[in-house]
């Protein structure tokens, strides 16, 4: 990157501009149409609050390496380029950062949940509890 230094919120508004982010029953009815739905939540959250069911759960340092099609490192769910993937973050702003991330790897139909598990979960949608494994 060249120019001056943005904030935080700045590269947010930026990244999302090129984001076609969706809402709470949209993730649900693409999930159920094939879409990926990628949990970056930290452990902590995840056991407080429970899990999307059907979710990949990829902590946020691993996200790329787990989901490009050509890594080495990739999740057997990382299958194209195409693959249309939500990521979804506690409330929405650390999933849009990082599905403009899997953008610049090629996965082009990225995108992340609109107010994150939190939207999630007060839209009645489905929560598993959190299980030891």
């Amino acid at each position: 990157m060249s120019g001056e230094p943005v904030g935080i919120d700045e590269l947010l508004e930026r990244v999302r501009e090129g984001l076609d982010r969706i809402g709470p029953q949209e993730a649900h009815d693409a999930a159920e149409a094939g879409a990926l739905l990628v949990d970056i939540r930290y452990a902590a959250l995840r056991e407080r609050d429970g899990l999307i069911p059907g979710a990949l759960v990829v902590e946020r340092n691993e996200l790329e390496w787990r989901l490009d099609p050509r890594g080495s490192h990739r999740a057997p769910e990382a299958t194209s380029h195409d693959l249309r993937v939500v990521v979804i973050c506690n409330e929405g702003y650390a999933s849009s950062l990082a599905a403009a991330s899997l953008r610049q790897l090629g996965l082009r139909r990225a995108t992340d949940l609109d107010g994150g598990f939190q939207a999630w979960r007060a839209a009645g949608l489905p929560v598993a509890p959190w299980e030891m494994r």
